[in-house]
Order: structure tokens, then sequence, then C-alpha cells
């Protein structure tokens, strides 16, 4: 009998955030660049590199409250934008998990709605989003509407999307260093990348989208360069339920796990995010013991569990106007509370935890 597969939602690039867009318009959007956004009662984190003490940019932000809880749920993930902080590891990414209730944003709501003599808008009632179908409704310009198809991301070529990862690495000026409880910095000071809305689908609506022309493509190249049997790779790549089992074959199993990402993600090459809570990550390289041997919520002391990834296609999105920022990576696995914990009255966000796996081979995301 097949194992159940736990749901997994995908993260497109959407349209452009213009402006600085405010109240839950702004925090309840998943984006990719930009500033953080702040939770009523919940300050924006501010975090600083660990290497060279710089102001982190924004990669995403994801707006993900759970199924059946109480709270509205915004996740941050940020790296270091310097080239020579590149090879920094988790010193230059952070995470970070922000939470408030719903009635005491409800509250803060009515009364401004009050002050300004505006009517009640019902914005939080029959919302899709990240791992809720019944709570918090998206923002107007869209973000995360998985139940339609995405015509515009259908209509995208997938191999273009892979077809420039690489970044020039240019230097960036030093900026003043922020404290993460620090007030906000000037833009002018913080690094950013330019901001665009993440648009939602349903991985398995891709599933007989796409052929694997591309992905077999990139594989006999690697079968070349690395003297492999690529039908004993093809034969050998899923056992028959469908579940990941990583034993020792002929395949050195860093070989193995490679294709079983470049098949899994080329039915949607654009994805920049993978969503699914308490799900299975999708491994670019063998998984060491930071990922067998995760570290507890260092709050309540609770396991962590997955959540979601970044994934490669991200890399050639994140760009700047003129600062000449870049990040590079192969995939950004984010773990978090499985509890999602929040003490009572807590106004500061909580730090999670980030694995960075890099890319094997760089050559083949060109």
């Amino acid at each position: 009998m097949a194992a159940f597969r736990k749901p997994v939602l995908l993260g497109l690039r959407d349209t452009a955030v213009h402006g600085r867009p405010t109240g839950p318009g702004a925090w309840t959007a998943s984006k990719l660049g930009g500033l953080p956004d702040a939770l009523p009662a919940v300050a924006a984190p501010r975090p600083v590199c660990e290497r060279c003490r710089q102001p982190l940019a924004l990669v995403v932000q994801v707006y993900c409250p759970l199924e059946g809880s109480p709270f509205h749920r915004l996740l941050h993930v940020f790296a270091c934008p310097l080239p020579a902080c590149g090879s920094g590891g988790t010193r230059s990414w952070k995470v970070f998990r922000s939470q408030c209730l719903q009635i005491r944003e409800r509250e803060a709501q009515d009364a401004q709605k009050q002050e300004n003599g505006l009517a009640a808008e019902d914005w939080c009632e029959g919302a899709d989003d990240w791992g809720s179908g019944s709570e918090e409704v998206p923002p107007p310009q869209l973000t995360l509407d998985f139940g339609n198809d995405s015509s515009n991301a259908r209509d995208i070529d997938c191999t273009a999307q892979l077809q420039d990862l690489h970044l020039q690495d240019t230097v960036l000026g030093a900026a003043p260093p922020v404290s993460p409880g620090e007030e906000m910095a000037l833009p002018s000071v913080v690094p950013q990348f330019l901001p665009y809305y993440i648009g939602v689908v349903d991985e398995e609506d891709y599933r007989d989208f796409v052929s694997l022309d591309h992905a077999h493509s990139l594989l006999r190249e690697y079968q070349q360069k690395e003297g492999l049997d690529m039908e004993q790779l093809l034969s050998r790549s899923l056992s028959s339920d469908g579940v990941e089992k990583y034993e020792k074959t002929i395949i050195k199993s860093g070989d193995k796990i490679f294709y079983k990402f470049m098949k899994r993600i080329a039915a949607c090459q654009e994805q920049i995010l993978r969503y699914s809570w308490s799900g299975e990550p999708l491994f670019l390289t063998c998984p060491t013991s930071e990922v067998t041997e995760l570290p507890a919520c260092s709050h309540c002391g609770v396991r962590r569990t997955f959540e979601f990834q970044l994934m490669p296609a991200l890399v050639s999105m994140l760009r700047s106007t003129n600062l000449g920022l870049s990040v590079e990576f192969g995939t950004i696995l984010i773990y978090t509370c499985e509890k999602s914990c929040w003490p009572q009255n807590h106004q500061t966000p909580m730090e999670e935890l980030c694995i960075i796996q890099e890319d094997p081979d760089e050559s083949l995301f060109k």
C-alpha cells in the first residue's frame, strides 16, 4: 500500500510589489525581497550577519497560519548579500517566526476603522492560505490563491527559468550595523532585493503538465562527467511506494538524491519555494547530521519540524536596482517549532532553524 504523502504547495514569483503597502494587506502577503512587514504588536526582525555584522537582506516573507490555530503567523528568511559572506553558512542566514492572536489584531483594526470612520471589512473570512483552508483572506494583490490554477505560471517557459542561475560577484558598500531590536534603518542603508508577491499552486496540478526532457538532458551531462550508468540511475530513482529510501547501491547516494531532486522539480522548474508543513523536504545532497539530529525549539523544548524550503530558481530572481546584491545556494531548508509556541504577550520574533544545502554542481542549473 502506498504511503501517504503530505500535500506540497509551490511558490511562484508573481507581480511586482509597488510602493510600501501597510496594514493587513502587507503582512498577510507572501513575497520575495523588499523589507519585512510586521504583525500587530510584534516588532519586525532586523538581523545582522554574524560574519560581517552588516544588515541582512530579506529573501522571503511567508504568511502561513496553521489550520485550527488562533494566530496570524509570519516567517521571514534573511541572508547576507555580500559576496564575501557567500560561504558563511548559517552564520549568514537567519529565519524568524512572528505570531499574534487574530482577536487582538481585529480589535486594533476595528479601533482604527472607528477612528477613521471606515466601514468594517471581513478580510479574515473564507481565505485560502498556506496550511489553512478556513482562515485569513489573502491581500487584494493576490498572493495565496492555491485553490486556482495559475494560468500565468503555466504560460512560463519552465526551462527558461533555470537558464541563468549564476549571479555575478559584485561588491556592496558597507552599511551601518543594525541590531535585531533596533528601529528600522533607512531604506537606503538596508540592503533590499526587488520585491515580488509569491503566488501559490498545488504541486499535484503540475504532475501531467510538462515532460522530463530538460531534466534528462542535465542528467546526461552529469552522467558523462561522472561516468554513471543512466539506465541504472533511472531504474533506481524511486522505490515502488514513492517513498524516498537512501539505501546503499552501486550508485553513489549523492547522485541518486540529486537525480530525485531534478526529477521532482522538472514538472515546475520555476518554483521558488516548496511548502509542506510537517512533510518531507526535497534534499539536493545527502542529508547530514544537521538534518538527522535537529535541535529542539530553544523556547519550549519541543522538536522542530520541516515547514518549507527555498529552491534554486529563486537565486536568479533576487535582484537589486543598483547595489549589486546577490546570494547563491542550492536549497535552504526551514524547520520550525512543531507546537508553534508563542508566549502570552510576546512581542519579538522567535528565531527558527535553517539548513543550507549547496548546489553540488552549479553548472547543471545554467
